[in-house]
């Protein structure tokens, strides 16, 4: 047991550590010119966080992305423009070759966070803050 702070702040080092990351963290004030990355969610860049929440309706029956929502939703948040970008979702994007399945219910993703304006060159969407996914599963 004594060797478990070690043990962690070394996966904290190589970047394997996971950084709980909260909806209310993302940004630090609206204003009339759109939302301000919180200092937080600026430091967690490129690093691997977990955020836990629910899949918007999704676009097709199997997914290499989704939009994670703070709470249900019934309609998909992300076809809009930046400007109209909720502060309460991120952009979940699979791994190559790996796809999620919709779901209801509540889910947890690990991955490497990325943040800024992005649009993607095949589906014309625009995000803000997405998380590379190397896991995603349902929550119990």
């Amino acid at each position: 047991m004594r060797w478990l702070p070690i043990i962690l702040l070394a996966l904290g080092g190589l970047g394997l550590a996971q950084i709980p990351l909260e909806f209310s963290e993302l940004y630090s004030k609206t204003t009339v010119r759109g939302v301000e990355f919180s200092p937080k969610l600026r430091a967690l860049a490129g690093k691997q966080v977990v955020m836990t929440g629910w899949m918007a309706p999704p676009l097709k029956p199997k997914l290499d992305f989704f939009v994670l929502t703070k709470a249900p939703l019934a309609t998909c948040p992300f076809c809009s423009s930046a400007a109209d970008w909720p502060p309460d979702i991120v952009l979940v994007i699979m791994p190559p070759g790996r796809l999620a399945e919709p779901t209801t219910q509540r889910i947890r993703v690990v991955g490497r966070l990325e943040v800024g304006i992005k649009e993607d060159a095949a589906t014309g969407f625009v995000s803000l803050v997405r998380i590379y996914a190397d896991r995603v599963e349902e929550v119990r």
